[in-house]
């Protein structure tokens, strides 16, 4: 069964950093495509980053520039660097594990890290 454990959340002001990570246990990392995904309150749960397994990045524009998502194979961790945040950032932080077999893809994901951004 594969676990999905996010860490890095917090409080912090508006302009500053965050670096988010996700450790994944329970499939073979390096096959996995993974994304952070964030939900604000009232309202649906969306994209932020992707990352395939074979590199190729992708990102709402929102955080294009601002945002990095990155993998490191070896440790079986996916990390999101935050940078500029602003306050419409603020919302609750997924990490997604896609999966895939012969019958299919499987989707996993973790519980969530708030990130509030406020002065």
């Amino acid at each position: 069964q594969v676990q999905v454990v996010e860490s890095g959340g917090g409080l912090v002001q508006p302009g500053g950093s965050l670096r988010l990570s996700c450790e994944v246990s329970g499939t073979i990392f390096s096959l996995s495509a993974l994304g952070w995904y964030r939900q604000a309150p009232g309202l649906e749960r969306e994209m932020v980053a992707t990352i395939s397994s074979g590199g190729v990045l992708g990102y709402t524009d929102s955080v294009k520039g601002r945002f990095t998502i990155s993998r490191d194979n070896a440790k079986s961790l996916v990390y999101l660097q935050m940078d500029s945040l602003k306050p419409e950032d603020t919302a609750v932080y997924y990490c997604k594990v896609t999966t895939f077999s012969l019958t299919g893809s499987q989707h996993s994901w973790g519980q969530g890290t708030q990130v509030t951004v406020s002065s």
